[in-house]
Parts: structure tokens; C-alpha cells; sequence
């Protein structure tokens, strides 16, 4: 039986009548290297003439990544923190970025982590901090600015910030229960959840996708597809680049 997507369609139905357009953005986190699986992301991106933001670990990342890229259109790089090392104790949600060491010395990571990516990348690197797994100290954020980043990208719905908020929204992976893909039709549920929330609250914040292509089994590229197939051609969707958002 093949994915019902008529919930989305009816809500962009929605925001058709409302002559309202709802924008989309794609960031796929942990890359460091090319890999068969950054590949297959890159080629259904490409598919689908969507753009890609690429959350990049800085202590990992190789120069064989910059150079896998030059030849890709609509990619860039934000900066995944450091070294995406968990540093809370272990009755405590992993966070790199948390109050768990002095504050000075998260600062200096950051701001090496965003040399790094700035020399490694040149054009494709944006003044972007992505937290290792969403997380960030709220005491860090006015400090930020001074390191030369412009936005900030965590998950859930924007929360007022000393700076510019791009979040995600909708991550397909079931991280607690294996791994794999969750419920299709739950997705689906949330997005549309999402996209309602936006249209009756008069919300313009940009619906953003999650994924890890490292860890994608054959349902989370299933979903994947599938969803930039239902609503990339959408004249109701616009999926934007994070450059384009910041």
C-alpha cells in the first residue's frame, strides 16, 4: 500500500485558498567525509532541485568532504559544534554545548570550529551553529554574535533569541525505538500538524527537515523522497536554503 499524502495536500490546499506560500528547509546532520550514503542524499536532492544545508562536525571533518562538494549545487555547510562530544553527566540529556564546562572554553571551541569550517568550505560555510543533538546552553547565546555567527538551529518551534533562530521541525528517525523510521503516517501527522499551527497563528517560521544520512534505513529515504516528490512542485510549498533564510 503506498503512503497516503492527502493530509499534506489538503492542508496546502489550505494555504493555497489563503494565498499564503509555506517555506520548507532541509539540514541533514554529522557529516565529516563522502560516503555512499551522503551521495544517495545529495543525488535525491538534486532530484528534486532542493537545496541542503550539511551540519558538518569541525574535529572530524576532512578535506575530502570540501572537495566531494565542489562539484554538488545548492549545498552548504553550517557548523555542527566541535567535536560533537558529550560532555553531561550520564543522568543527563548529551549535550556538547551545556553548562557542564566554563563557559570560556566552549566559546573557543566555537570559534576555532568556525574557522575550520570557514577555511575548509570558502563560500559554502554560513555563520550557522548547529548544536550536537539540539542542545545549547541559553547562557552562550549573546556571545555568539561576537564569533561571527548570524543564526542558531536547533529543533522545535523558534523561541525569542538575542539571535536569529532557523529551526527543524520534523526528524523521521526513531531514535529511542532502534533506529529505523518511524510511523509514515505519523510523520505526515506532524507536518501537517506543523503547517496548520503556521497558517491559523499567521506564523511565517520556516518548516525545517531534519535527517542524518549516516543512519537512514530504506523507509527514512522512502519518506524522504516521497515527501520532496509531494510538495517540491507544490505551488503552495517554497523550499528555501538556510543561505536564503539567514
Amino acid at each position: 500500500m503506498g503512503t497516503d499524502w492527502q493530509p499534506l495536500h489538503a492542508e496546502l490546499a489550505c494555504w493555497a485558498e489563503a494565498g499564503r506560500i509555506a517555506d520548507f528547509w532541509l539540514r541533514d546532520d554529522d557529516a565529516i567525509e563522502p560516503t555512499a550514503a551522503l551521495d544517495r542524499l545529495l543525488a535525491v536532492c538534486a532530484r528534486h532541485a532542493i537545496a541542503v544545508t550539511l551540519a558538518v562536525i569541525p574535529a572530524a571533518a576532512r578535506r575530502s568532504l570540501a572537495e566531494r562538494l565542489q562539484a554538488t549545487d545548492k549545498v552548504t555547510v553550517a557548523v555542527h559544534g566541535w567535536a560533537h562530544e558529550n560532555h553531561a553527566p550520564a543522568n543527563e540529556k548529551k549535550e556538547e554545548l551545556g553548562p557542564h564546562r566554563p563557559e570560556q572554553v566552549v566559546l573557543q571551541e566555537l570559534a576555532e570550529a568556525k574557522v575550520m569550517i570557514d577555511r575548509l568550505f570558502g563560500d559554502r560555510a554560513l555563520p550557522v551553529l548547529v548544536p550536537p543533538w539540539n542542545r545549547i546552553d541559553k547562557t552562550l547565546l549573546p556571545a555568539l554574535g561576537r564569533l561571527g555567527f548570524a543564526a542558531v538551529s536547533v529543533y522545535g518551534r523558534a523561541r525569542p533569541a538575542p539571535i536569529r533562530v532557523v529551526n527543524t521541525h520534523i526528524d523521521p528517525i526513531d531514535w529511542h525505538g532502534g533506529r529505523g523510521c518511524r510511523d509514515i503516517g505519523a510523520l505526515i501527522g506532524e507536518l501537517t500538524t506543523e503547517l496548520r499551527w503556521r497558517r491559523e497563528a499567521g506564523s511565517n517560521e520556516p518548516i525545517g527537515m531534519l535527517t542524518h544520512h549516516l543512519v537512514h534505513d530504506e523507509p527514512v529515504w522512502d519518506f524522504l523522497d516521497g515527501l520532496l516528490e509531494a510538495a517540491a512542485t507544490n505551488p503552495a510549498c517554497r523550499w528555501l536554503s538556510a543561505r536564503e533564510l539567514i
